[in-house]
């Protein structure tokens, strides 16, 4: 579909550089019976190159490409107009390019909502002072969690106020196959704030989702095209699940937000820690599990209720990572798995491969 759209945007992009040579005369158009002054013929030869220009920055991603696509179809139908009996079939072509354009807008508004949530966090956040992570800060907290920060690198670097992160995987629900995703997250830890945005492929279709969790209050909605709504989440059982979520990232990505006050720690044995996070009036329990190395291996909590559609139950949710990695400086696992625990058995419904992270972003 991408490279179909593609394809016609740059052929009907050529066949306005007929109206241009008819203008000037640079070859014999007989498709063309109706004179073309010469200004006209220049603004054929820029609806063609707004429309190639459209192709490339949509081949190329740019989230903006439908603004090209939208100048270029409102100055050739216009000039269809004018030479409607040999040129009225391209309004077949504009029609199909606008809708898909508006499908291009669609995502991008959608995408705007994120951008500007994140545009605020960064400024917020950037000012906030970056004092090193030191022992002394560390010296209530239970050993296991002494220890993961030591491995992790955490100390003696800056203390951590938001976060830029990347992921690409694959997830599913009991009633949806595998689909690939990539996401774009930043989290803030001011006021604690998770902002994920992901884009998913389903059949080949593109179908963002945004999750929007800000000081305890949570959305989630999922919008093929941007435009029309599968999911549109919020409530109280959702506040509690991405309390969980946001402390999931907390342990796992971002150690260093461990000296939050807001968590009450229980030192279960040398390698399990028990977690109490409170934000804003929710209070959600975690598990923390470490190998003799002192890495975090998983994050078990019974207070994230799954809100897929299957039962709006709570059932144990854990998250089993591997492979730790170096990133800017310091280390997190690279591989992770989301599992429900059913109680016809453990389901994995999203792998996750993480791909950076930026520590104290100063731009979105």
């Amino acid at each position: 579909m991408k490279t179909a759209l593609a394809i016609l945007l740059i052929f009907h992009g050529l066949i306005h550089f007929l109206g241009f040579s008819k203008a000037f005369n640079l070859a014999e158009v007989n498709q063309l019976t109706i004179q073309i002054g010469k200004s006209a013929g220049l603004l054929w030869l820029l609806t063609g190159l707004l429309f190639i220009s459209a192709a490339i920055l949509f081949l190329y991603k740019a989230e903006w490409w439908w603004m090209a696509t939208m100048a270029a179809l409102a100055i050739s139908q216009v000039l269809i107009m004018t030479s409607w009996q040999d040129a009225r079939y391209g309004t077949i072509a504009n029609v199909i390019i606008f809708i898909a354009t508006i499908a291009g807008f669609g995502v991008w508004n959608f995408h705007r909502s994120f951008m500007l949530d994140s545009a605020a966090g960064v400024a917020r956040t950037s000012a906030l002072s970056k004092n090193l992570l030191t022992e002394a800060d560390i010296q209530t907290l239970p050993l296991p969690i002494q220890k993961y920060l030591r491995v992790t690198g955490a100390l003696y670097r800056e203390k951590v106020n938001n976060v830029k992160i990347s992921f690409s995987g694959e997830m599913r629900s009991k009633s949806m196959d595998w689909f690939k995703f990539t996401t774009t997250q930043y989290n803030f830890f001011d006021t604690p704030t998770r902002l994920f945005y992901m884009n998913g492929k389903i059949k080949g279709l593109n179908v963002p989702g945004y999750h929007a969790y800000k000081n305890g209050t949570a959305t989630m909605q999922i919008k093929p095209f941007g435009l029309i709504s599968m999911v549109n989440e919020k409530g109280e059982a959702l506040n509690k699940a991405e309390t969980v979520t946001l402390f999931n990232d907390m342990c796992l990505l971002v150690p260093a937000s461990l000296i939050d006050k807001r968590i009450q720690w229980e030192e279960l044995d040398s390698q399990t820690v028990k977690a109490i996070f409170t934000c804003n009036g929710i209070s959600i329990t975690a598990n923390l599990y470490f190998n003799n190395e002192g890495w975090l291996v998983n994050f078990i909590s019974d207070d994230r209720i799954d809100i897929s559609g299957n039962s709006d139950k709570n059932f144990r949710f854990s998250t089993p990572v591997k492979d730790y990695k170096l990133y800017n400086g310091r280390w997190a696992p690279s591989i992770g798995e989301a599992i429900w625990h059913y109680p016809e058995g453990e389901f994995v419904y999203g792998r996750f491969q993480l791909k950076s992270i930026e520590y104290n972003v100063t731009h979105n």
